[in-house]
């Protein structure tokens, strides 16, 4: 798996959505965007990633769509219309898009390369929205206080919890 950072102007969602698309077809690879200030950290892509293959292998995906189900995952919901919300919206605004092989013919490479061609600064990594996630992930002082751990890591743990909730 490969995570390309960056910023992006996005004025055609669907034309955004489209050259992702494109790009992972041609290069065997599911190519899933999202908006960064969601993301925690790279762990919590990887663990979504893991789980939604997961779910494919015993037939318990919800999505048809890998890079779908990884969103599902990641945004800690079984509702695709409410993951959606972790995605990219048009706009301009900070992007972070996961690039996984679909198996051995996957170039994750070039498909990394081409997605960075459509960022307006590739590369850029972005911190996370704290208040923005505490809101989404429905995370409050309480919580944080009462867990030894970070704020990712309530994350992380509301992501493997998905599959408890199924």
């Amino acid at each position: 798996m490969r995570l390309v950072e960056g910023s992006a102007r996005i004025d055609d969602l669907d034309a955004f959505l489209g050259a992702l698309t494109a790009i992972g077809e041609e290069m065997a690879c599911t190519v899933q965007a999202f908006d960064a200030r969601y993301v925690v950290d790279r762990a919590h892509l990887e663990r979504a990633l893991a789980l939604a293959d997961r779910a494919f292998e015993r037939g318990e995906n919800v999505a048809r769509d890998r890079g779908v189900e990884v969103m599902l995952y990641a945004a800690g919901r079984r509702q695709i219309d409410r993951a959606l919300t972790v995605g990219v919206s048009e706009g301009e605004g900070p992007v972070v898009v996961l690039v996984a092989a679909d198996g051995e013919s996957g170039d994750e490479a070039a498909a990394a390369d081409a997605v960075g061609d459509l960022l307006d600064r590739p590369g850029t990594a972005t911190d996370y929205d704290e208040a923005l996630v505490c809101d989404y992930f429905d995370v409050d002082e309480r919580e944080l206080a009462a867990t030894a751990g970070s704020l990712a890591a309530v994350v992380h743990e509301r992501v493997a919890l998905l599959d408890v909730r199924k």
